[in-house]
């Protein structure tokens, strides 16, 4: 049964907040209410499952992967009332469209994804999926520094912060990444923080408090 009206839902926050679990929790209920669901995600997300999408605590939901949105379209049925998309942040800008489009016809469309990449800024289409959403969850993590709630996820490369310059898309779990808080988080070069700490040395230097 087609829903009276559409509905844009937006899953987002850093890593191991339980996006992807969350995601799945309101799939199986779609199921449950006999409502016809279809699930996609990024195909270059292969790190648990080729054609599932699975939480860190192993949780998964049958998904169909594409390389866009033009290929989710091309697949959509048109019995669908209910449409999952995983991972977000890794779908090109025709997603978004597309799914405003579903939405005026009638269908919940779910989407999980990084509101931030690891450098702690707007990642790929997140920030107009989230203003243009009728829902919006942001979930949180824990930092794994101090405990308390994380937001940002922290890129470690050798057990490193990643630099400012490295490549954006890097598809990884626990070996690479790690949820901290605003203040654990680090990116060594990134502009912002260099501006920051140039000004308090200045500061400093100026006897200014």
């Amino acid at each position: 049964m087609r829903h009276s009206h559409g509905l844009v839902e937006v899953i987002a926050g850093p890593m191991f907040s339980g996006k992807t679990e969350e995601l799945i929790r309101r799939l199986r209920r779609a199921v449950i209410a006999r409502q016809k669901v279809q699930v996609f995600k990024p195909r270059l997300d292969q790190r648990y499952s080729a054609r599932h999408v699975v939480s860190h605590n192993g949780d998964q939901f049958h998904a169909l992967p594409v390389a866009g949105a033009r290929e989710l379209e091309a697949h959509l049925e048109p019995d669908t009332t209910v449409v999952g998309i995983d991972e977000a942040q890794f779908f090109d800008a025709d997603l978004l469209p597309l799914v405003q489009r579903l939405a005026h016809r009638g269908v919940r469309v779910i989407l999980a994804g990084l509101d931030m990449d690891f450098r702690g800024e707007p990642f790929g289409i997140m920030p107009q999926l989230l203003a243009q959403a009728d829902r919006v969850d942001k979930l949180t993590a824990i930092c794994m520094v101090c405990g308390r709630e994380a937001t940002r996820s922290q890129r470690l490369i050798d057990g490193q912060p990643a630099h400012y310059n490295d490549p954006i898309v890097v598809v990884g779990a626990a070996e690479m990444y790690e949820p901290r808080c605003r203040v654990h988080h680090e990116v060594p070069g990134h502009p912002a923080l260099l501006t920051s700490q140039e000004d308090a040395s200045h500061d400093a230097s100026s006897g200014l408090s």
